[in-house]
């Protein structure tokens, strides 16, 4: 039995992570925290645009009616009274740089308050997570759902039956089976009883196995044992530094488990981690806060000291960032195929990179990973896209494409390598690559080719209207002048390979181009007719 933890100093307020779990999204939003995550709030005050900028040591400061620029005195009375955080309203991205700047030099933290959100509704909210903050109970259950997800996402990458438990080999969580003759004895009966039999247990303590989970973070096989009705298995620990939080089990059921299970259950074990490592009401608002600020900082509107505070990152170490989008825009995947696209992903990039984070923003899905090895490149990244990918075809029978974004030398410069993520998914739809993993060194003509058209489709001045015109005449007519065209210029000029091409003869194609010059005017001789007509006929209405 462990000696009982000495008694900490009493808490008189509540930490900046704390708050932002509290109020989050969509109230509030961090801009700075120059002093970190972990520095305490005790109080509020509300600060009127008529009162001189004062503030007490560990206040939340409302700066009410102080928009903008207007909210610099409050900020650097902040700082110099010693306040925890000051709440502002802002109206453009210009001035949250601005203040955030200040804030940092204030030594600050500094709250930007959604437009919308009534300054007494924060007041409340704030004095009310001051008020309440939650204690934890021992045997408080655990929220179930993302672990049962885990596990089923565990069993389809390992092709086994998977179950999820605490220390006290009590079981939290399991996949899900339809067939009942794959389940061993030991499956069975701990999954009846929420606890592995003891004569069972027995057995795995004799065997070592249970002061080899304790020992290591490897991946354990345990051979079968027909006699007692125990199938082959795979254990891994679920870890949070030194302590042992459970262990995810993998059964081997009819047909053997996949080649890179142990691979898989590594990457499991260390998603498990948080889902185990803080009592039910804390993750929740522990995981929101993660993926509210790795979204910011995607985005590029939230610099990349929160995150950092809050995960304990190394901004300065080299970053990238993975984005992967649906293969097809009209089998539009379910909530249910979303959440184990994201599981699968999670699982595989927690098996090669400790700290990567997954997060997702309309129908895409992102990948950051911070601190990288200073020798990682792009090939290695793109293995890791392309066995995302194939894991997602062959487990989820789902189509994937993925992005690989530059490698940037820090934090700060992650929404560069979103952007190039998102540059290259954008040209994968739009052009067409016949690859399902890409860097932007590998398909850099069709990201431009896929800009251009861009910047033709939003900009109707910059097209030729004989063009225009040639797309409207098959439109009445139901022709096909305008495709036959973009096949003769795509082949160079060659008659019989773009014939061949539509399926025509190769006078019917001669016929097509002689009747589109005809109509419109257009000289297919002139190169800079030729390059203009490619690109226009390329858009997806042709305009």
């Amino acid at each position: 039995m462990e000696p009982a933890a000495a008694a900490s100093p009493p808490r008189t307020g509540i930490s900046l992570r704390q708050l932002l779990m509290a109020l989050g999204e969509p109230l509030v939003e961090l801009q700075a925290a120059p002093a970190g995550l972990e520095v305490e709030i005790r109080s509020v005050a509300l600060l009127d645009p008529e009162d001189p900028p004062m503030a007490r040591p560990g206040e939340l400061v409302l700066a009410i009616g102080a928009r903008g620029r207007a909210a610099f005195p409050a900020l650097r009375a902040g700082g110099r009274d010693g306040a925890a955080a000051v709440a502002v309203k802002l109206d453009t991205p210009a001035q949250a740089a601005a203040l955030s700047e200040t804030a940092v030099e204030a030594g600050v933290a500094l709250l930007s308050v959604r437009s919308e959100a009534r300054w007494e509704q924060i007041d409340a909210l704030a004095r009310t997570a001051l008020d309440s903050t939650p204690q934890w109970r021992p045997g408080e259950p655990l929220e179930e759902g993302d672990l049962f997800s885990l596990a089923q996402t565990t069993a389809v990458l390992t092709g086994g039956i998977v179950s999820i438990e605490d220390t006290a080999n009590r079981v939290l969580a399991y996949s899900r089976s339809t067939n009942t003759d794959e389940v061993d004895d030991l499956r069975r009966l701990s999954i009846l009883g929420w606890q592995g039999p003891e004569a069972y247990l027995a057995r795995l303590r004799k065997w070592g196995v249970f002061q080899r989970l304790r020992a290591s973070d490897d991946v354990i096989n345990i051979d079968s044992h027909p006699e007692l009705g125990i199938r082959r298995r795979l254990a891994v620990a679920i870890r949070s530094g030194e302590r042992q939080l459970g262990t995810i089990w993998v059964q081997e059921g009819s047909t053997p488990l996949s080649e890179h299970s142990d691979q898989a259950l590594l990457g499991a074990a260390r998603v498990a981690a948080l889902h185990l490592v803080r009592r039910r009401r804390e993750l929740s608002a522990d995981l929101t806060l993660t993926r509210t600020l790795a979204a910011g900082l995607l985005e590029g509107t939230t610099g990349p000291q929160p995150l950092a505070s809050h995960l304990g990152l190394d901004a300065g170490r080299p970053a990238a960032v993975l984005g992967f989008s649906y293969g097809s825009a009209e089998a539009t995947p379910t909530e249910l195929a979303r959440s184990e696209v994201t599981n699968l992903v999670s699982v595989h990039t927690a098996a090669r990179h400790r700290s990567a984070l997954v997060t997702q923003a309309d129908s895409r899905i992102y990948v950051l990973l911070p601190q990288l090895p200073r020798s990682i490149d792009l090939t290695t990244l793109r293995c890791w896209g392309q066995d995302i990918t194939d894991a997602a075809r062959r487990h989820l029978g789902l189509s994937l494409r993925g992005s690989v974004g530059c490698i940037v030398p820090g934090l700060g410069e992650v929404p560069a390598s979103r952007r190039e993520a998102d540059r290259i998914l954008d040209a994968m739809v739009s052009v067409g690559v016949a690859t399902t993993v890409a860097a932007l060194p590998d398909i850099q003509a069709e990201v431009l080719v896929s800009e251009v058209l861009a910047l033709l489709s939003a900009h109707p001045g910059m097209r030729d209207p004989r063009l225009t015109a040639l797309v409207a005449h098959d439109s009445r007519s139901q022709g096909q002048l305008a495709e036959s065209v973009l096949a003769y210029l795509n082949a160079f000029g060659d008659v019989r390979a773009a014939a061949a091409e539509l399926h025509v003869h190769p006078n019917t194609l001669r016929y097509r181009i002689r009747r589109a010059e005809e109509l419109t005017g257009l000289d297919l001789g002139r190169p800079d007719q030729r390059l203009l007509a490619m690109l226009q006929l390329r858009l997806p209405a042709a305009g």
